[in-house]
């Protein structure tokens, strides 16, 4: 059984994140290689930059994010209406007992970062990164 981290959360196994792995690198493929036949996806990059796989590996959970977060709702529903399809090829490309049921979200890793980033420019908080005694010696200046 495998125990919580500090957080309190469970760490995936070396198989789920193999499995993953593999998973990623062969939907990516087939979106690169236009395999894929779909308007939408033919007309925009998706990168895939995690998949997290279920501890039986059994189901998918797939990230994606459009090339500059362009269209989200219309890749997603893209992708949902080529599950089918994905779920055959990923069963082909990697050799699994079961092939994995397949879902799609979209990334939120960027968005998240660009506003993390846009909090740490604020005047506030540059304040509080300044280094102690950095105040008082520009004021003196």
């Amino acid at each position: 059984m495998r125990r919580p981290n500090q957080r309190g959360r469970v760490e995936p196994s070396q198989r789920q994140l193999r499995v993953g792995e593999l998973v990623r690198h062969a939907v990516s493929e087939m979106l690169i290689r236009g395999d894929v036949h779909d308007p939408v996806l033919e007309g925009h990059l998706v990168t895939v930059p995690e998949v997290r796989m279920t501890p039986d590996l059994r189901l998918a959970t797939i990230y994606v994010m459009p090339l500059g977060g362009r269209d989200q709702d219309e890749v997603l529903a893209a992708l949902e209406r080529r599950k089918r399809y994905l779920r055959g090829e990923i069963a082909h490309r990697v050799n699994l007992k079961f092939a994995p049921d397949i879902r799609f979200q979209i990334d939120e890793r960027f968005a998240e970062a660009e506003r993390i980033e846009k909090l740490l420019q604020t005047p506030q908080v540059r304040r509080d990164l300044e280094p102690p005694g950095r105040e008082r010696d520009e004021e003196e200046s």
